[in-house]
């Protein structure tokens, strides 16, 4: 398994609790990205990293991490979340399991 790291070259670890993946860095959590399972869509809907930790690319490797995840359990993509959706855009590796929102998902998280 490769080991992951931010741009600073720090270890980075990513995990998963409930709705949310994490990333901590020397064993503190200083970021997220929530998402919303709706049928077999997993919907991310917020990603931050704490301002004190921007700019070492924490967000993309969380991002990734969880993009993959979410293939590796056999779930769609759908990117409501801004920083996500700039992801899938740049990064064509989910292209094939990213879907647009429908109205049902949207209406669904009212």
């Amino acid at each position: 398994m490769t080991e992951l790291t931010d741009k600073t070259g720090a270890p980075v670890h990513i995990a998963r609790a409930g709705d949310t993946f994490t990333v901590d860095v020397e064993g503190k959590t200083v970021g997220l990205t929530r998402f919303v399972e709706r049928d077999d869509h997993r919907v991310f809907v917020h990603t931050e990293v704490d301002p004190a930790f921007g700019g070492r690319g924490l967000a993309t490797v969380l991002i990734a991490e969880a993009l993959a995840a979410t293939r590796t359990d056999g779930r769609r993509i759908v990117a409501l979340c801004p920083m996500v959706a700039a992801y899938v855009k740049k990064n064509h590796d989910f292209d094939d399991i990213v879907d647009r929102p429908t109205r049902e998902i949207m209406d669904s998280l009212r």
